[in-house]
């Protein structure tokens, strides 16, 4: 039988991230996400008491999961399918999305804050260590070894947060700012959506109204 090798094979494997994503969520530009629930506590924490609901940690990563890959250009529709809730329910879960999102949002720009001033602090440590090396020239090679050390420190820091912290934090902004403003509707039995015109009219015209 002929050896074949596995590792090359699957090293050269194609994603179909793309493809997947048009066929199972956008449809007229609009990306639907599908959400089959069979009790309310599947959306809101068990533990949360009444009038301080939060959502569910596992309906968090699932909705992050599936909104993440989708293109930002895409308003989000998220179609509860169930038809185990109340009216109250409903209103609740559209309350308690928008709220925790917008919460998370605000973490997330509190973490960029600090991430920027930090930023700002770490530029200026690089200047003034990149003075002190090219002030110290003439002195031995033991004192401006701290200077050294110093400059790469900051360099590094300045480094990690353009091309990763900051993008990470970015992308984080971006997802918990359109989970905020998340469509949510109720389905009592799956369906794949069809969006008229009017209706994707109607879902941007409410996305800028809360701008």
């Amino acid at each position: 039988m002929k050896k074949r090798n596995f590792i090359r094979l699957f090293e050269r494997k194609k994603s179909r991230i793309d493809s997947r994503i048009k066929r199972d969520y956008i449809e007229n530009g609009i990306a639907t996400v599908h959400c089959c629930i069979s009790d309310y506590n599947d959306i809101i924490n068990t533990y949360s008491s009444k009038d301080q609901e939060s959502l569910n940690p596992d309906f968090v990563d699932f909705l992050q999961d599936a909104a993440g890959p989708i293109p930002d250009e895409c308003p989000l529709v998220l179609n509860v399918i169930g038809d185990c809730l109340s009216a109250d329910e409903k209103k609740i879960i559209k309350e308690i999305i928008r709220d925790d999102f917008s919460y998370r949002l605000g973490l997330v720009e509190k973490e960029q804050d600090h991430e920027f001033k930090m930023f700002i602090f770490m530029l200026v440590g690089l200047i003034i260590s990149g003075l002190l090396l090219w002030l110290t020239v003439p002195l031995d090679e033991v004192p401006r070894e701290i200077f050294i050390v110093f400059f790469w420190f900051f360099g590094d820091r300045m480094f990690e947060y353009l091309f990763i912290t900051g993008r990470e934090l970015r992308q984080e902004q971006r997802l918990a700012g359109r989970l905020a403003s998340i469509k949510v509707i109720f389905s009592d039995t799956y369906k794949k959506m069809h969006y008229t015109e009017e209706q994707i009219s109607q879902l941007y015209a409410e996305l800028d109204l809360e701008q």
